[in-house]
């Protein structure tokens, strides 16, 4: 396997959990302290600090300290990156369809 191969592995294996997931989309809204993530969830502490370690080595979420507190953040780029990756590699007839449709619906509004 290649180096961008293995990446999209780490990515694909980080997303294949529905709380990384959940931390994925809680931390849309931003910047979110290693605390307040866990109090969204049942389970410990340190099993969310080992989820946010897997989204982090994925490079999915990026951290930075401020005093005492980890503060965790989306790193939007890098998802987006490697899930157009492959939805192009899968299903790129797919995508072109989708968008012709809607354009061609859009125009059909406008007239």
């Amino acid at each position: 396997m290649t180096q961008g191969r293995d990446d999209e592995v780490g990515v694909f294996r980080a997303l294949a959990d529905p709380t990384r997931r959940q931390i994925l989309e809680d931390l849309r809204a931003g910047e979110l302290a290693a605390g307040d993530i866990a109090g969204r969830f049942p389970i410990s502490a340190p099993s969310v600090s080992r989820h946010l370690g897997v989204l982090r080595s994925a490079g999915l979420v990026r951290e930075r300290r401020d005093g005492n507190r980890i503060l965790y953040s989306l790193v939007e780029e890098r998802l987006a990156a490697s899930v157009g990756r492959f939805l192009r590699a899968v299903c790129p007839e797919q995508i072109v369809l989708r968008h012709s449709r809607r354009r061609g619906t859009e125009g059909e509004d406008k007239a």
